[in-house]
């Protein structure tokens, strides 16, 4: 067989011959240069992984008994093999060019109790802030026709207000705002701070989508950043939206002064929920001055959190939670398209679009439609099956999370065994 040696010489400066040298070479030996046209394909990329990322590509099926130690070990795999796990479980459970917009509003403006130290809206920050009542119910949903009309299929809106005791006939007005964005053919999210299990009801009986109510970091870097609420009493929340048939909207902001295994504790509360949360947002902390953790940054503490952080997380949240949508919000704005595209490959399938997120800028429309139109991407539509109407049977490969029951990993490995 006729073959050619190649030798690369590496940082070597060559003597006369009368006199001995050394030569550093990297050789190999190649068949005849293949036809790319009739040559077989290369065989497949293999990940080279630990115990944890296998099992998780192995899965067919969502599980929430993950450990932490099973986590860490996935967000430390070294990145560019992270990527391509993240990457091959994503197109399993999901279409890997549809993007969901969101578009989201502040239907009442700051004032808020909490201490949140990252937040402009709070009372207790000197941000300059000024706080307003509840907008109108025909204001929001003059936005929600302009959202839909460039292309967001979710409109969520947001008040600030520490719960939502009292509130009765703001509560009616929501419940319209609800019902009104639904009419539109769009899913519908509220984020409105604690709410009892009547609250919750009152608002699945509207057809309310989903609720956000983050969890923000994890447990034990929370006191770090809060004092006013504590982590318990956000799970309590959330339970009792799961209990009213809601779908689940939970996620965290990256840049509170954490560490990596604070990334890792996140993600461990969310994938250790009885069922997996319908959306998980990412968000990247946007520094406001007057805020603690926004004034630490500005006088040059450090950054609020490295890109490859950002990446980690949702890598790690991809193939923890193979079927929920990761929604990459705040802080996305001060990315470059060619970073947002390492989201995208890593797993994130929503953005949040329009004027504003709250009190932080947001990409506009305009500028995610030439995103979209550059780099491929389509919209994804509404696409919300509430908890409550979860099936419980087996499912195969390639069906959404909303459609699977969560389990545990012993019957999740069961039918990989039987689907192998």
């Amino acid at each position: 067989m006729s073959c050619f040696r190649s030798t690369f010489h590496v940082g070597v400066r060559l003597q006369p011959a009368s006199r001995l040298y050394f030569v550093r070479s990297f050789s190999s030996v190649h068949d005849v240069v293949p036809n790319p046209i009739t040559a077989p394909p290369p065989p497949a990329a293999s990940v080279r992984s630990g115990k944890a990322l296998s099992n998780a590509l192995q899965a067919n099926a969502p599980r929430n008994d993950w450990t932490k130690e099973e986590i860490s070990e996935i967000y430390n795999t070294p990145l560019i093999e992270l990527q391509y796990a993240a990457a091959t479980i994503h197109r399993r459970f999901h279409s890997p060019s549809a993007i969901q917009l969101c578009t989201l509003m502040n239907i009442k403006t700051g004032g808020c109790s909490e201490d949140c130290g990252y937040c402009a809206q709070s009372s207790k920050h000197n941000t300059g802030l000024k706080a307003t009542k509840m907008v109108t119910v025909q204001s929001v949903l003059d936005a929600a026709k302009i959202a839909k009309d460039n292309g967001s299929s979710r409109f969520c809106m947001g008040a600030a207000w520490r719960d939502m005791r009292g509130r009765k006939t703001n509560l009616k007005n929501i419940k319209d705002m609800v019902i009104g964005v639904r009419e539109l053919g769009m899913e519908a999210c509220v984020t409105l701070g604690m709410i009892d299990k009547y609250q919750a009801q009152e608002l699945a009986d509207a057809g309310l989508t989903a609720y956000n109510h983050n969890v923000d970091t994890s447990r034990e870097h929370y006191p770090n950043v809060i004092t006013t609420r504590t982590y318990d009493e956000r799970l309590a929340t959330i339970q009792n939206v799961r209990d009213a048939g809601i779908n689940v909207c939970s996620g965290g902001i990256l840049g509170l002064g954490e560490a990596a295994h604070d990334h890792v504790g996140l993600i461990y509360t969310v994938s250790t929920m009885e069922s997996h949360p319908e959306s998980f947002p990412v968000n990247a902390l946007v520094p406001i001055k007057g805020t603690p953790i926004g004034d630490k940054l500005a006088a040059g503490e450090k950054e609020a959190i490295p890109f490859d952080a950002i990446v980690r997380t949702i890598a790690t949240a991809r193939l923890v939670m193979p079927g929920t949508i990761i929604r990459l919000a705040a802080g996305r704005n001060t990315m470059s398209e060619e970073k947002q595209m390492l989201c995208f490959m890593a797993g994130a399938n929503a953005v949040f679009t329009g004027e504003k997120m709250l009190t932080t800028d947001c990409n506009g429309w305009d500028e995610d439609a030439r995103l979209f139109k550059k780099w491929g991407l389509e919209p994804m539509g509404a696409r919300e099956v509430p908890e409550s109407q979860l099936p419980a049977e087996k499912k195969t490969l390639g069906v959404p999370l909303e459609q699977v029951a969560a389990r545990s990993w012993k019957e999740t490995k069961g039918e990989v065994a039987a689907t192998a």
